[in-house]
């Protein structure tokens, strides 16, 4: 049985085709606020796992993925409406691809690799970042701040889980 918590998570995948069918047929206003109800829905369900001791290794592993579907998918709307770079997509990719091979490995010597600060950071910049970038449209200079903010706590914090994990490759 699913806690609230991982509901909340299923909630928040749910919302992304919403979103995007909101904003590929112009409604950007109604697309906006899915948004940013996902992302709120993201604090709220690990405030409410955390509270409720609702912690479950379907959260662990939904959670993270809901956030990643969300972000993504606004991201690639950025790129297909030209106000993204493509290579910014890449790097996020990179770095959840080679986390999650990280994390594999870890998991294969019996290890669980928690979020760190600098990927909560990461998480929330991006959302935030997005969000701006829909709320206010093409302004150019907001989109290349945000892009640069991505790609710099995007490649900080995978960095960082490397540098603080480096042991799981000496087995």
């Amino acid at each position: 049985m699913h806690t609230t918590a991982s509901k909340i998570t299923i909630v928040r995948m749910a919302l992304v085709p919403v979103f995007l069918l909101l904003v590929y047929t112009g409604h950007t206003a109604a697309g906006f606020l899915v948004y940013v109800l996902a992302c709120l829905s993201d604090f709220i369900d690990g405030y409410v796992a955390r509270h409720y001791n609702q912690i479950t290794d379907f959260g662990k592993f939904m959670d993270p993925l809901a956030d990643k579907i969300l972000v993504l998918a606004a991201m690639c709307f950025f790129v297909e409406k030209g106000l993204m770079p493509g290579w910014a997509v890449a790097i996020v990719l990179l770095r959840e691809f080679a986390v999650s091979g990280l994390r594999l490995l870890a998991v294969e010597q019996q290890r669980v690799i928690a979020a760190g600060w600098s990927g909560k950071i990461k998480t929330a910049s991006t959302m935030v970042g997005l969000g701006m970038m829909l709320l206010f449209g093409g302004n150019k200079a907001l989109c290349l701040t945000v892009t640069a903010v991505i790609a710099i706590t995007t490649v900080w914090s995978g960095v960082e889980y490397f540098v603080r994990n480096k042991d799981v490759f000496r087995e």
